[in-house]
């Protein structure tokens, strides 16, 4: 282990803290992501020392996850992918008036999420790592196809929708230049769409210029979007949901492990356990229930500390950022691995540490300068439509810098406006467009793998692992299916007869 003192510095909170201000509101507008601007960063940090560029990063890292929980509170926009299943409950929270306890809440659980992974990460890395190593293309694969299982969470109204719209978001990562053979698919000509279908585009489109067409749909602009009002909640009532806490956090950090899955992943199927666990709650699950956010939010913040694991100790990146945070370490001449710990400790100690400080200005921001951003709530909506409509034009152009991205970006508004009109839920298809590609690429390389071997079957299912990622998959989908659900209520109605 290290000795925190050698590291802990006035310098290091400092840059620490920079860094958290910095990615509190870059994670917050749409559009402007964490990995954007840890990406900026590399070219501000190189020439500066080690341990401050890892702490202004590692402020960036950990604020920044949470701040896209910002927007999808108060604006129905998740400034990030991880945000999008906050949105399912921290809006309706917020237009029933609630929008300061639902950011008290993202804040507290986000804070909880963080430290539990880094804990982990101190603690853990090494023998996590391991088990990570051991996940093959075909493992990858049914992770992700488990993660799409789970729609049913989110649609519990209709499940076979919530199916459909997952299944185009699928459909739609296709589109571009094929990863393994370098040709175009679904590209009808154009070159723009070699580049595929940029995330935030979709993600803006989808919830934010679509509720904008809503709105302008029902030509009611003189109402109130939403008030915020400050509420003051209870210990107890914090501390009530700890079982929830710790097995979101135990997803959080075991899906950040696994490198390309990250906090997407996480969140929902984060969200999907907290479903299942919590038989009662005081509001339904997807409009406006406490628990969706405090399952969300700790399992996409104890993705950080599972993130940096195979960073660290395997040097593969666990998702966007992190692929970013290794580009640093070469820059500053250091090199992760499985010697990396053993080497570097001082570095360890102050990604770590830096990591905590991280913790606590996410903290310090979110209860006092979150909430404060809020008062866009109590904009009409007259003004605000015109203000988010151009929040969506710019968080689509930023991305890359083309008009292009601003034409899907409208593309996906209309789609979301109609599908919103027609009952299906737009999260899954987010899911689908994250895991689309993930998906792809790996059951393609689990096929050419076990192609190799005497039994195509025993190639691809026959390992632990994959045995019970199936068998997980076939329960969700049989509990979810509604001709598996009368063949059991029948079952069960006949026994207890």
């Amino acid at each position: 282990m290290f000795d925190i003192f050698q590291v802990l510095t006035p310098e290091m909170v400092l840059f620490v803290f920079i860094g958290a201000v910095a990615g509190l509101f870059v994670g917050a507008i749409p559009g402007l992501s964490v990995s954007m601007a840890t990406a900026l960063l590399v070219s501000i940090t190189y020439t500066w020392e080690t341990s401050n560029a890892l702490a202004t990063i590692m402020g960036v890292f950990v604020v920044g996850v949470y701040s896209g929980a910002v927007s999808a509170i108060l604006i129905n926009i998740p400034g990030a992918p991880s945000s999008v299943v906050t949105t399912l409950d921290g809006y309706p929270l917020a237009k029933k008036g609630q929008a300061y306890k639902a950011l008290y809440y993202a804040t507290i659980y986000s804070f909880i999420g963080s430290v539990i992974g880094l804990l982990v990460l101190w603690v853990l890395a090494k023998p996590i790592s391991s088990i990570a190593l051991k996940f093959t293309p075909m493992d990858y694969f049914l992770l992700s196809f488990f993660g799409l299982a789970t729609v049913g969470s989110l649609t519990s109204k209709n499940f076979s929708k919530g199916l459909i719209s997952a299944v185009l978001g699928v459909v739609l990562s296709m589109i571009g230049v094929d990863q393994l053979m370098g040709t175009p698919r679904m590209t009808f000509g154009s070159l723009q769409l070699k580049g595929g279908i940029g995330t935030v585009p979709a993600l803006v489109g989808l919830f934010g210029f679509s509720e904008v067409l809503s709105v302008v749909f029902s030509g009611n602009y003189n109402q109130i979007v939403l008030q915020a009002k400050k509420v003051k909640v209870k210990i107890s009532e914090v501390l009530s949901h700890w079982r929830l806490v710790i097995s979101s956090s135990a997803i959080g950090v075991f899906v950040g492990a696994l490198p390309g899955a990250g906090g997407p992943v996480a969140a929902f199927l984060a969200y999907n356990v907290a479903k299942k666990q919590v038989k009662n709650p005081e509001t339904p699950f997807g409009e406006g229930a406490l628990e969706g956010i405090v399952a969300s939010e700790t399992a996409n913040n104890a993705c950080i500390g599972g993130a940096l694991i195979p960073m660290l100790t395997l040097a593969v990146p666990g998702d966007a950022v992190t692929a970013i945070l290794l580009s640093v370490f070469y820059v500053h001449g250091l090199k992760p691995g499985p010697t990396f710990i053993a080497e570097n400790p001082e570095g360890f100690a102050t990604i770590v540490v830096g990591g905590f400080i991280g913790c606590v200005a996410l903290l310090l921001l979110g209860l006092t300068i979150a909430p404060r951003l809020g008062r866009i709530l109590n904009v009409p909506k007259r003004i605000l439509i015109p203000v988010v409509t151009i929040l969506c034009v710019i968080g689509a152009f930023a991305c890359n810098n083309r008009i292009f991205d601003v034409v899907l970006m409208i593309a996906f508004g209309v789609l979301g406006f109609v599908m919103r009109r027609r009952g299906y839920q737009t999260a899954p298809m987010v899911l689908g467009l994250v895991l689309g590609s993930m998906m792809d690429s790996n059951f393609r390389r689990a096929i050419s793998l076990a192609s190799t071997s005497d039994s195509l079957l025993a190639g691809l299912f026959g390992r632990p692992i994959t045995i019970v990622l199936l068998i997980c998959i076939l329960i969700t989908l049989g509990s979810n299916i509604p001709f598996f659900k009368r063949i059991f209520s029948f079952r069960k109605s006949k026994a207890e007869s």
